[in-house]
């Protein structure tokens, strides 16, 4: 079957593909190169629109390969550019279509559609180029890595292989191209080690420095200065010269470094890594055609698996639903914010001042109870500012501007008094927080939105002894907040829609994933895991090896173990949201005594320090009893319990819906996309079933194909 009659079918089972079109335009190179043919990729849609290839993307693609093949065979180019619109070089395949295939020919059709056409930049008969002008991942970076050179933008904001992190490989050359173009540490650094971390993008000057690029220019002319460099490249006035790659011991010790950073990612419980370490190893030897033949069976092996599934429907709820957050009243209604008060200047609340200040850029003050603290978080903010320009982040006169407006004050009524914002990030303790609200609702003007940092407590409860109630927010960051994206927004009982918001307006100038939530203990994410962590921990209290304990999660391939969670949050916080949960729901959350030993000792981790060993001292501090569980049983006790817990949430309607405690999970506590998101998992392991009686999502999302 020829390559448009294979593409041809699997365009039958897209109809809805946004098309992108590939437009062939002649010119004459500078210098008296010679005539050139560029292909620019473009879907006809504004730059917010990435370029996408779907089955008939490819066959426009291959369209215009047959018109330059025929030129170039003919003698009427000299070359063949590839390049895309404003913006925007390509990104990929559509995840769109691939979502809807259901059998394994129709995935290896799609492996092997991308293959055919793309292997035919590199088998012209004249030099191909690819300008990697604007955002360029997946597909839209292989199609260039087949190209014989390559040229990058310094303006170029986004450039990643994020297959792996979706739960694919690269497929359409990746795998085999880059570890012999740039070497395999390398490689395995840009397909493995940057989409396990969160799908690490890289810019335009790592790029080139990376050898992936041959040639770096600046963003204004940047095609212009493409086009002059290929004409010194045709007219042999520029050598290309790229280092010999190691095919020796540094190919095995690369590829054996990848998968150490998989093991210590997903633990084993996520194939793609593993499938494109695979491939990496065996493209050593050079050859090229076998490491497409094994990129198409692994592609179709894992669009016909539970993990792309689970990936892609990840990748919709923080793409898509996080844009759109259920439940948010009209943005009309939001008032605008030119000041920002924060009562603390401890570390969480520096944290906060800090964010303020870079993304709303507005004046931000810090009061705390003494000068001594309130210097201690403006110096935290300063450091933090002079840090990113180190970095390069920032320049001099931007760091400036950002240090002039943190500042601090032991005066509320001055500080406040014409703030728009106020948040506190003070003790966890309901009586301080009312004290302190007290306080900043009589400094500030009858506009002023008040917002809690609270992790746990009643956002109505805090807001009951004031005048006016209607304008208390919940603003539930995580710790570090540079980091995780998701911010509880809380409505109290007496919250109002300006209040509301006036807070997800604030939210989307931070850059954070802001999801509605009820007035509940804990809230989402802290109620989950704080169930989560109360099983386990019950566990070894009923006489459980903590060890044991410790590795029952294992097979989820999560962030982080129980233990290293519970030690991330600080035993004390995680001992206190126990409590509030505790007296919320005495039948589900009990307090470990053996925990709160621990924190009255001062202890910070039950471990010796840099070790998987129980500190003799906690050991000494434990009471327990003489049941032991095996690891697959504490695991099914804290996954029906988890279960459970959602189920519940659900029915209290402390969110819309099951995907926003999948949200909020994956961006506030860092839930695997390789899982899609705690409901889908548990539906699909039967934990949904077994723990409540039927499952959280409609048969098919998130799940595995027929």
């Amino acid at each position: 079957m020829s390559t448009a009659e294979l593409l041809k079918g699997a365009a039958e089972l897209f109809p809805d593909e946004v098309v992108t079109q590939a437009h062939v335009r002649h010119l004459d190179l500078p210098s008296g190169a010679g005539r050139f043919a560029l292909i620019t990729l473009d879907n006809g849609l504004d730059h917010t629109k990435p370029t996408t290839f779907g089955p008939q993307s490819l066959a426009n693609l291959n369209a215009a390969l047959d018109q330059v093949e025929k030129e170039a065979a003919d003698g009427e180019i000299k070359g063949v550019g590839l390049t895309g619109k404003p913006f925007i070089f390509a990104v990929g395949a559509d995840l769109k279509g691939v979502e809807l295939l259901q059998r394994h020919e129709d995935a290896v059709a799609i492996g092997k559609g991308g293959h055919d056409v793309f292997v035919r930049l590199s088998d012209l008969a004249v030099p191909t180029f690819a300008y990697y002008n604007g955002a360029a991942m997946g597909g839209g970076v292989e199609a260039g890595l087949h190209c014989t050179y390559r040229t990058v933008s310094a303006a170029l904001p986004a450039f990643s292989l994020p297959e792996v992190f979706l739960g694919l490989v690269p497929g359409w050359g990746g795998c085999a191209l880059l570890p012999n173009l740039i070497g395999a540490d390398r490689a395995v650094s840009v397909i493995v080690e940057n989409s396990l971390n969160q799908n690490r993008q890289l810019k335009g000057a790592q790029v080139y420095e990376l050898g992936i690029a041959d040639a770096l220019f600046e963003g204004a002319d940047f095609l212009e200065e493409s086009l002059r460099w290929t004409a010194a490249v045709l007219k042999g006035e520029i050598e290309v010269a790229r280092p010999e790659v190691d095919r020796g011991e540094a190919w095995d010790a690369a590829v054996e470094r990848g998968r150490q950073i998989a093991d210590s990612k997903v633990h084993g419980a996520a194939p793609a890594a593993y499938r494109a370490l695979d491939i990496i190893a065996a493209a050593k030897n050079g050859d090229l055609r076998k490491g497409f033949e094994a990129e198409t069976q692994a592609l179709a092996d894992l669009i016909m698996g539970g993990e792309l599934r689970s990936g892609i429907y990840a990748f919709n709820l923080v793409q898509r639903r996080a844009k759109r957050p259920a439940g948010a009243p009209s943005k009309d209604l939001a008032r605008p914010v030119t000041k920002v008060g924060v009562v603390g200047a401890g570390l969480m609340a520096s944290q906060l001042g800090l964010l303020f200040a870079r993304r709303l850029e507005v004046p931000v003050v810090l009061t705390d109870i003494d000068q001594e603290r309130v210097d201690k978080g403006v110096a935290y903010c300063h450091e933090e500012i002079d840090k990113l320009l180190l970095k390069g982040r920032v320049n001099q006169d931007k760091a400036n501007r950002l240090k002039a407006l943190v500042t601090g004050s032991l005066d509320k009524a001055t500080a406040f008094a014409d703030a728009d914002f106020v948040i506190e990030a003070v003790f966890e303790e309901m009586g301080v927080k009312q004290k302190v609200f007290a306080e900043v609702e009589a400094a500030v003007p009858e506009h002023a939105i008040l917002a809690t940092n609270t992790s746990s407590l009643s956002v109505s409860e805090m807001a009951s002894q004031l005048k006016h109630p209607e304008r208390v927010v919940g603003f539930h960051f995580f710790n570090p907040v540079a980091i995780l994206p998701l911010l509880e927004i809380v409505r109290g009982e007496q919250t109002d829609d300006a209040a509301l918001a006036t807070a997800f307006g604030v939210a989307k100038k931070l850059k954070k994933t802001a999801v509605l939530v009820k007035d509940a203990p804990a809230f989402v994410v802290n109620r989950v895991l704080t169930r989560f962590l109360g099983e386990v921990l019950r566990s070894i209290d009923e006489g459980t090896p903590v060890a044991t304990a410790d590795r029952a999660l294992a097979p989820l391939g999560l962030p982080m173990s129980p233990i290293q969670l519970l030690e991330l949050v600080g035993p004390a916080v995680a001992h206190h949201v126990a409590g509030t949960l505790h007296a919320a729901f005495p039948d589900r959350f009990a307090v470990s005594e053996n925990l709160g030993r621990v924190v009255e000792a001062g202890k910070r981790s039950l471990y010796l320090p840099g070790t998987q060993e129980l500190d003799p001292e906690v050991a000494s501090l434990f009471q327990v009893g003489d049941t032991v569980l095996t690891e697959e049983q504490v695991r099914e006790r804290a996954l029906d319990a988890i279960a459970e817990e959602i189920r519940l949430m659900l029915d209290e309607d402390v969110v819309a819906e099951a995907q926003d405690i999948d949200l909020c999970l994956i961006t506030g506590a860092g839930w695997p996309f390789h899982l899609g998101g705690v409901t889908p998992y548990l539906d699909r392991e039967g934990v949904s079933e077994r723990a409540t009686g039927r499952r959280f999502l409609a048969p098919g999302l998130a799940s595995v194909p027929e």
